[in-house]
């Protein structure tokens, strides 16, 4: 798996979007603005206070001292106000039942923070640490054990504080002693590893950090229509084995084909698979296509093309921002676009035709990140769906200028809301449609014809 080399913040503040995107895609939401992998083997960014603190091999944030009475890492600004944090956290060893591993956000000092922490007692409880006054706003048997991954995640969201363990909620009440603060990772009398930490904005008010000085993705024009029909291959080539891509691949607009069995196996190799930060354009996929194109960290996909599509079309799996702009997809039993990874799925100036859905947020992976896609300039055709996603993961779901074609009695959804659950469970319908805080649009954002 490819991670990110480095932290990212993108802050954003309310009501104003970063310059490029708004030029290409509307998007009112506040989505990541801070993430670490720790891959490119420092934690530059974060400040140490107590602990034995490094980074292996494996790209894992590890604190390997037990004796530490308290152990923390902090990253992020004081400033943040309203906003999530989530990593995934595996303890190593408790020294006792009351030794902790946990994660923290509005931490205005070294012992002043929310904390959701996982026990040597077993248990994961949600707390407000004023010094050594540490208050539970709630907490849940887990049965917690060392050596296994646990995806944490604090939202802080004025007064109300929330906890989730693996995507489900163990603990939510109201108190008032951090109204902003940064991020921390922390132990006390025990080590353990962190990983995949993302902090977003789109559980409330923006956090008020400046703006950032990165280039936003690169996107699609605003005024660009979505393309009227099919390409014509220039040309074919069959495919035996996955084919890499790091840098940009630019297929000249031939057809590629070949991999799997055109089935829904989840066995299957993907056609492409991108390295963090490649391009794939001009590309036509046929069938069979295996599991399409792997996104293994950020990613662009411009006129690709995938004409039968197999398993699924694109897979997002390790980065925080995926652009597709322009191409189409049709005959795709399931699903189009599936993401897996944390972050932002911006989806312009395509067509989808006779498919099951045109994206999905993982309702059921092994870690249960918070998910947005941005839906802008498209136009659909035979689809069930538009967009799946997870509500009570804070999953978001933008929608403007989509077109509906031959759909008279309105049957397309446009946002179907699912209840995300842990790996090897299925998530089940929880509703549809616009309601302001996951399911972003109005009737003037969708046109049929």
């Amino acid at each position: 798996m490819h991670r990110r080399r480095r932290p990212l913040v993108l802050a954003v503040c309310a009501g104003v979007t970063v310059a490029a995107l708004a030029a290409s895609m509307t998007s009112a939401f506040a989505a990541t603005i801070f993430t670490d992998t720790f891959s490119d083997g420092d934690a530059s960014g974060w400040s140490k206070s107590g602990g034995t603190w490094t980074v292996d091999g494996a790209g894992v944030f590890q604190q390997s001292n037990t004796g530490s009475e308290l152990a923390r890492q902090f990253a992020g600004d004081t400033g943040w106000t309203d906003y999530a944090v989530q990593a995934r956290v595996r303890p190593v060893s408790f020294g006792s039942s009351s030794a902790l591993v946990g994660l923290a956000a509005r931490s205005t000092s070294s012992t002043r923070m929310y904390r959701l922490a996982l026990l040597g007692s077993g248990r994961a409880e949600l707390q407000a640490v004023n010094g050594s006054s540490v208050t539970a706003i709630g907490s849940a048997p887990l049965g917690v054990t060392t050596g296994t991954w646990y995806t944490l995640r604090v939202e802080v969201i004025g007064s109300t504080i929330r906890g989730f363990v693996n995507g489900a909620q163990i603990a939510s009440g109201s108190n008032s002693l951090a109204g902003a603060g940064r991020i921390g990772l922390v132990t006390a009398y025990a080590s353990g590893g962190f990983d995949d930490v993302v902090v977003d904005s789109s559980g409330g008010g923006a956090p008020t950090t400046p703006p950032a000085t990165s280039t936003p993705p690169t996107t699609s024009s605003p005024t660009a229509p979505p393309p009227s029909g099919w390409p014509t291959p220039t040309g074919s080539q069959k495919v035996d084995a996955t084919i890499p891509v790091s840098g940009t691949f630019d297929g000249g607009l031939r057809r590629y084909y070949g991999i799997g069995d055109g089935g829904q196996s989840e066995s299957q190799d993907p056609m492409f698979e991108l390295a963090a930060g490649a391009t794939l354009r001009n590309v036509i996929i046929g069938a069979p296509a295996g599991d399409g194109v792997h996104c293994e960290g950020d990613c662009t996909l411009v006129n690709v093309w995938w004409e039968d599509v197999g398993e699924d079309a694109a897979t997002f799996r390790g980065g925080t921002t995926y652009t597709v702009d322009g191409g189409g997809a049709r005959s795709a039993s399931d699903k189009v676009f599936q993401h897996n990874g944390a972050g932002t799925v911006y989806i312009g100036n395509f067509r989808v035709e006779n498919s099951g859905k045109l994206y999905r947020a993982c309702g059921n992976c092994s870690t249960s990140y918070q998910r947005h896609v941005v839906i802008d300039n498209v136009v659909v055709r035979d689809t069930d769906t538009i967009a799946g996603i997870n509500t009570n993961w804070g999953d978001t779901a933008r929608f403007s200028r989509v077109t509906i074609v031959g759909d008279p009695d309105r049957e397309t959804s446009i946002c179907v809301k699912y209840k995300g659950v842990p790996k090897g469970s299925e998530p089940t319908k929880i509703g549809e449609g616009a309601d302001g805080v996951n399911c972003l649009y109005s009737p003037s954002d969708i046109t049929y014809r």
